[in-house]
């Protein structure tokens, strides 16, 4: 990933035009995959501009619009989560990384240290302030995501955060001087009241809500009987296959896991 300082028209690119916390889709519900100067969007040159990566050998192009007054030629304005459930898993993980870049540049305008204003890194994504010398990089937070396993059975629990009827495996953020597993044991203890052994890495998930990197394990159920933590959970069971209750969409690495551990 770089800053780009001048985009190329001519060249065909898939573009990742984001203003606010939404991006540019066209009326085929796709992203922009064509010549800049062939989509008949006017907006203003100097916005942020990102090279994120490659796509069936097309660059991938971030253009952050911020609060710019922009008339669509053709298409709306969607959400990013909605955009993410209905990519395929690679174009999922590239708008989740353009929002996040997005997300940098307009939170690391002036300098954390000393107030002073930033200029952005052209040969990586980073911010340096002109005053003090101190550099930025995009903040990404660690967390745990984690499935518990009992007699074939998968714990699940519905978070107050999340919203309907879902059901997910627990999560947390890591705390400082943890270790990944020693988080692992103190969420599920926290939260449920479990006590887990076992603990061992199944995957992980950069997740952009908004600029986590969800690392997730497998552990096994040693003992307790389950007691909530009401400010974190309304209800947690364990669950087989035949009775699942509804559960995140197939591109979450939660789902992966729940799907893993019910295969066996």
């Amino acid at each position: 990933m770089k800053k780009i300082k001048r985009l190329n028209p001519t060249r065909p690119a898939l573009w990742f035009f984001c203003q606010q916390d939404t991006f540019w889709i066209l009326d085929n519900e796709q992203l922009p995959k064509q010549q800049l100067d062939s989509l008949g969007l006017t907006f203003d040159s100097q916005a942020p501009k990102f090279l994120l990566g490659y796509h069936q050998s097309l660059p991938c192009i971030l253009v952050d619009l911020q609060h710019q007054t922009i008339d669509l030629p053709q298409g709306q304005w969607r959400g990013l989560r909605d955009i993410m459930l209905s990519s395929d898993e690679i174009l999922s993980a590239l708008v989740g990384r353009a929002w996040q870049v997005a997300n940098f540049v307009r939170t690391h305008q002036f300098c954390g240290q000393c107030g002073q204003q930033m200029m952005t890194i052209h040969w990586e994504v980073a911010a340096q302030c002109r005053s003090c010398g101190h550099r930025a990089y995009p903040r990404i937070s660690p967390a745990v995501i984690m499935a518990v396993i009992k007699d074939g059975k998968i714990l699940l629990a519905k978070n107050k955060r999340n919203k309907g009827e879902i059901y997910s495996v627990l999560a947390g953020f890591v705390e400082v001087g943890e270790t990944l597993e020693q988080t692992v044991i103190r969420e599920v203890k926290e939260e449920t009241n479990i006590t887990v052994k076992n603990v061992r890495y199944f995957g992980s998930q950069p997740w952009p809500f908004p600029h986590n990197i969800m690392v997730a394990y497998l552990a096994d159920y040693d003992s307790g009987e389950i007691k909530i933590d009401p400010h974190e959970l309304i209800a947690a069971d364990w669950f087989e296959r035949a009775n699942l209750p509804e559960i995140p969409g197939e591109h979450s690495i939660a789902r992966q896991m729940i799907e893993h551990v019910l295969s066996d």
